[in-house]
This record gives structure tokens, sequence and C-alpha cells, in this order.
């Protein structure tokens, strides 16, 4: 489950970049794995939906917002669950090696 605590308070503003999402009228199975989705097809339905996010006007805005969040399922931002932990584990790493 996401971690709700670090997401912006509800105010309009922060969330209207979702009106112009690339991905808003395409089926979210294009973005989200269904259980035990693994391999080519996988990683078929990933590169199709990277796709979608490179042509969106609001990659940037999505993709802070999913690693704000911490987001732990589907494709946001043009970043899949692994890239986005990846992406977190590194900033956690580097931020005890400077607060250490």
């Amino acid at each position: 489950m996401s971690e709700t605590t670090r997401l912006p308070k509800p105010v309009e503003a922060n969330w209207e970049w979702q009106y112009e999402g690339a991905c808003r009228s395409l089926p979210t199975e294009m973005f989200f794995h269904p259980d035990g989705e693994r391999g080519p097809r996988r990683k078929a339905r990933e590169v199709a939906a990277k796709a979608v996010c490179a042509s969106c006007p609001v990659i940037a805005q999505c993709r802070a917002h999913a690693l704000a969040a911490q987001e732990p399922y589907g494709i946001w931002g043009g970043l899949t669950e692994e890239e986005r932990f990846e992406i977190i584990s590194k900033a956690q790493r580097v931020s005890r090696v400077f607060t250490a």
C-alpha cells in the first residue's frame, strides 16, 4: 500500500496535472500488471506503457508524485516499480551518507 503520509494535502491545484495525462483514457491494465505476469508478456506491456509516458505532457509531475508517494505498483512517470524502488533506495543511501 502507498505511504499516504507523504502525499500532498488534498488541494485541487496539486492534482490537476492528472487531467492532462496521456494515460487518462487508456485501460489501467496497460500500466498495472495482473497477478503472475512475467517474462516477455510483462516486458511488452511495460514497453507499451512507457511509450505512452514518453509522449505525456505531465511525465515530470507524474514521476515526482510516484517517487514522493513511493507508489508500489504500476508504471508511473515512465518508471516501473523496480526502477522507482532503485531510485528511492539510492536516494536513501546517499542521504544516510550525508547525514551520518
